[in-house]
């Protein structure tokens, strides 16, 4: 249990509301809690409230009883008060608000300030119902739920318009509370972050609140599909781009969603193959404006609910300009005995923010490093360490500004590492057929062992290791 409400006044305050509020009230005071209303378990907070000059004294109460201070000077000119809690437990929480008074009478209340403790209780679930995708000018519910009996839900909206509500929870029938919250209408452009918490109202001598029952409503469909494309996590400006979303979960229909874009494209389920269904999206001949971050939704019928969205698929467009185009090299080479070190060396003597080497076959997004200057040439070093035959394939590198990071260069000349599992030695050769855009897929003698990834890096020396046991930046 926490301890009791502790702190310090800063004025003289009277112990009830001695007079009446007449008609001319004056403006209501306001309040608000530092660091914030939302305080881990034991931790301290303050709670400040602020009046016009002239204020003569000040009221806190907490759930409509008057919380007892001890006697002090005002601060600011005699504008503002504070009450400190040192240690936040569940005494401490509820609902405050505030007053002051000027001669012959009181100020309305001030807008309540709920308490929250955190850290006590298990997470509570928050679902958009429904979908977390919304179009412009449209709404969304936002359902906070819990099985540990809450009886009041605190919803926080993050970034620049930061706000909070609280609702009282609602008892559904399968035994959890729950709360929801209406959010909109949506804004073009803005990616809002919300957060919610549990707990239950301290009631003082009325007693705790039984959560009522209510409407409840169910969260999105649990199966989240797959989004993928045939052509690669890299597409060339000008070719035919097709997104294809699939899932096993009997979806008759699926939904495609651009991270900040306005429109929600829809597609009727077809199953091809057994049960699985899939919907294919075409986009049309690829441009600068296809590169980005894309979801898709599975749904039933006509209802309004879209399961939980798939894996972000992200594109990167490369560019038409041939003076773009890095270089990449291997070093050393041509040849390494087993185990040894290969590093793909990438460079430009345009500016470059990012390098990214891309592996032809591989289904994981390029590898990224942070470009450096040496010698007035922008470059980065990739290293293979130690070689083994999955690491045999072609190999491209693209060049990116920070300003538009899904917009690449066109692509090195291609280089192709070459495995041979019986001598465990490695052969690298470098295509030379210009404006070649089409690779190979992975070769090598012996089956392959595992793939390419990323490691710890170190962006100050410009280099990354790929699928070793030990791999350096």
């Amino acid at each position: 249990e926490g301890r009791p409400l502790t702190g310090l006044s800063l004025s003289g305050l009277s112990v009830g509301l001695r007079t009446q509020v007449q008609a001319a009230t004056p403006p209501k005071p306001n309040i608000w809690a530092e660091p914030g209303s939302v305080v881990p378990w034991g931790s301290p907070v303050t709670i400040w409230y602020q009046g016009p000059p002239g204020a003569l004294d000040f009221r806190l109460d907490k759930e409509g009883i008057s919380v007892g201070w001890d006697r002090q000077k005002l601060l600011e000119a005699g504008d503002k008060a504070k009450f400190s809690i040192h240690y936040m437990g569940q005494d401490n929480t509820g609902s405050y608000q505030c007053y002051y008074s000027i001669p012959t009478r009181w100020s309305e209340p001030s807008d309540p300030l709920e308490l929250v403790l955190t850290g006590r209780y298990g997470k509570p679930s928050l679902s958009a119902l429904p979908s977390p995708v919304v179009t412009s000018g449209g709404s969304v519910t936002l359902q906070c739920g819990s099985r540990q009996g809450f009886d009041r839900f605190l919803l926080t909206k993050e970034g620049e318009d930061e706000s909070s509500q609280t609702l009282d929870g609602q008892r559904c029938p399968d035994g959890q509370t729950q709360a929801l919250f209406p959010v909109g209408p949506v804004t073009p452009g803005l990616g809002w972050t919300f957060r919610c918490y549990g707990f239950n109202r301290d009631r003082g001598p009325r007693g705790k609140r039984s959560p009522q029952p209510g409407t409840c409503l169910s969260p999105g469909l649990s199966g989240k599909p797959s989004l993928l494309t045939p052509q690669g996590p890299v597409v060339t400006s000008g070719q035919n781009l097709t997104l294809q979303c699939r899932s096993d979960g009997g979806y008759t229909r699926f939904a495609l969603s651009k991270e900040g874009g306005q429109d929600l494209a829809q597609r009727p389920a077809q199953r091809p193959r057994g049960e699985l269904s899939q919907a294919n999206f075409p986009l049309g001949l690829v441009g600068t404006v296809h590169g980005g971050r894309y979801r898709c939704y599975g749904g039933h019928g006509l209802s309004s609910e879209w399961s939980a969205p798939s894996e972000p698929l992200e594109l990167l467009v490369a560019g038409e300009e041939p003076a773009d185009r890095p270089s990449l090299s291997v070093w050393p080479g041509p040849s390494v005995g087993p185990g040894e070190t290969v590093t793909l060396l990438c460079q430009s003597g345009n500016r470059t923010d990012t390098f990214l080497l891309s592996k032809e076959g591989a289904a994981h997004r390029p590898l990224r490093l942070r470009s450096w200057d040496q010698d007035g040439r922008y470059q980065a070093e990739f290293s293979l360490s130690p070689v083994i035959a999955a690491h045999g394939g072609t190999y491209r590198c693209y060049r990116s500004l920070s300003t538009d990071p899904y917009l690449l260069s066109q692509p090195s000349e291609p280089l192709v590492l070459e495995v041979s599992g019986e001598a465990q030695s490695v052969r690298l050769t470098q295509q030379s057929k210009a404006g070649e855009s089409q690779g190979s897929v992975l070769r090598g003698d012996s089956p392959p062992q595992g793939g390419v990834g990323a490691g710890r890096c170190n962006t100050r020396s410009g280099r990354q290791g790929l699928a070793g046991v030990e791999q350096r930046c």
